[in-house]
């Protein structure tokens, strides 16, 4: 990510790292936070949660950045700091009701299907404002960004294009009056273009922790 930032011209403290520890045992997720990595993303709610509880000594930040369905939302609430993948007001209703008073806001970011991939998760560009405003509503999150998973493109030069629009959407929603202050987007692969275009999250695992093993 160092030398990402270096080619982009710009401060290693303005992009987040988010080490997405998904099928990773809790020893490999305590190896990286004793290097220093504190916040982890996970994409399955029930396998992060037994990790999440035999991990509670470190104080780490934990981000949900796999779908979450109806019958999952109060796993999230009660035990995740962020949730990347809310694209239903239903959802984001559920995670505000289930939200326990005792914690701070669920921080929350709006997946964008930036690219129009058919068999990806997300809202139209079009659709973002409307529930972006539905979610500041909602007292139990905190509405902070916009999360892409866009299609993977070989080229650099593509990948710039799909991550440069979903800056320019980011940009116009802020310029609407909307606080946003994070733009998830990139990983292992398109991180060097997602940096580029002005992502400040990006979510890596395969670099951090290796080859995925398989689950059971």
């Amino acid at each position: 990510m160092v030398s990402s930032c270096a080619a982009a011209q710009r401060d290693t403290r303005d992009v987040a790292l988010l080490a997405v520890s998904k099928t990773f045992d809790a020893d490999a997720v305590r190896e990286a936070a004793a290097c220093g990595q504190r916040a982890f993303g996970e994409n399955y709610i029930q396998e992060a949660v037994e990790k999440i509880a035999l991990l509670a000594d470190l104080g780490l930040e934990w981000h949900c950045i796999g779908p979450v369905q109806s019958n999952k939302t109060r796993l999230v609430a009660q035990n995740f700091d962020w949730v990347h993948t809310i694209d239903r007001l239903k959802i984001a209703q559920r995670l505000s009701e289930q939200r326990p008073p005792s914690m701070a806001p669920l921080n929350c970011c709006l997946q964008v299907n930036i690219d129009g991939g058919a068999t990806k998760s997300g809202l139209a560009p079009e659709e973002v404002a409307t529930l972006a405003r539905e979610v500041m509503a909602l007292p139990g999150l905190r509405l902070r960004g916009l999360m892409t998973l866009p299609e993977p493109a070989d080229r650099v030069e593509d990948q710039l294009t799909v991550h440069r629009r979903a800056r320019a959407l980011f940009d116009t929603l802020r310029a609407q009056g909307l606080p946003l202050d994070t733009l998830s987007m990139g990983m292992s692969g398109d991180m060097e273009a997602a940096i580029a275009a002005g992502s400040t999250m990006v979510r890596v695992g395969t670099a951090l922790f290796g080859r995925r093993p398989a689950r059971a």
